[in-house]
């Protein structure tokens, strides 16, 4: 469990349900949607298969059970690209966004998700991109693929943590989002993934109900920065640690905000 939180009173109700009710459907449905989306991929275009994606993400938050808040959502200008930036707590932020994020996106993720039965070659096919870390000339390779995605209002998404932290404190940052929207001009859409350190909590499986949802925060204009990566690695950090209350370099309406 978090460190701070206590075992909740239906912690031991909800084991029976996690194991002989959540786990068997998490298996079929996940299967399922993942031989799906490669049909409607290869027969019809990797964007068909990406709905799939999305009903994937969905069920299993309500199955989990979740209670799901999504804030923001008109901060999001329709058919516009963006370098989208999310802090990453569990595995659970991947079913939060697939699921409620309203943006057509492709993943950066790391190359060994490509293993995962199914789900490795569902993804390959949907047109996600697979980054490998242990090569920094394999990497940026990897990131200019990604930036070939970025087509018809086609987004990326990126962990800029780079790996899950397990709290609500993020890992600082890596370079590579803020350096592929400098160089293609896009503006960075701050997503915060809220209380998913409360859904999969350290521990075998630990599995938990809880409130979460995503707030989508007012998108960081790239071309007042000219350029400057760690302004913009600065300003992504602040807007996603301070979800709860509005920050002051934020402006009313779907206006980007602007570096100081």
């Amino acid at each position: 469990m978090s460190k701070e939180s206590t075992i909740p009173w239906y912690y031991w109700i909800y084991q029976p349900y996690k194991w002989l009710v959540f786990l068997p459907l998490f298996v079929v449905i996940t299967i399922a949607c993942a031989v799906i989306a490669v049909i409607f991929s290869i027969v019809i275009s990797a964007k068909a298969g990406s709905w799939w994606g999305m009903f994937w993400g969905r069920v299993i938050c309500y199955i989990t059970p979740l209670r799901i808040s999504v804030e923001g959502k008109e901060n999001i200008e329709k058919g516009k690209s963006y370098v989208i930036a999310a802090n990453h707590q569990t595995v659970w932020d991947i079913f939060l966004l697939y699921g409620f994020l309203p943006v057509d996106f492709k993943w950066v993720m790391k190359r060994e998700l490509r293993k995962i039965p199914f789900v490795g070659y569902a993804c390959l096919k949907m047109g996600h991109v697979f980054i490998n870390r242990t090569s920094a000339k394999a990497a940026l390779h990897s990131l200019d693929e990604a930036k070939r995605k970025l087509v018809n209002g086609t987004s990326i998404l990126i962990f800029p943590e780079g790996t899950r932290s397990g709290q609500k404190e993020m890992r600082p940052f890596k370079r590579g989002a803020f350096k592929m929207a400098a160089d293609l001009g896009l503006d960075i859409l701050p997503v915060t993934v809220i209380n998913s350190y409360k859904i999969f909590c350290p521990g075998f499986f630990n599995l938990l109900p809880a409130r979460s949802g995503l707030k989508i925060h007012h998108p960081i204009s790239i071309n007042e920065c000219d350029g400057d990566i760690e302004q913009l690695k600065a300003l992504t950090r602040k807007a996603l640690e301070n979800y709860t209350s509005p920050s002051p370099i934020q402006r009313k309406g779907n206006r980007a905000q602007k570096c100081e």
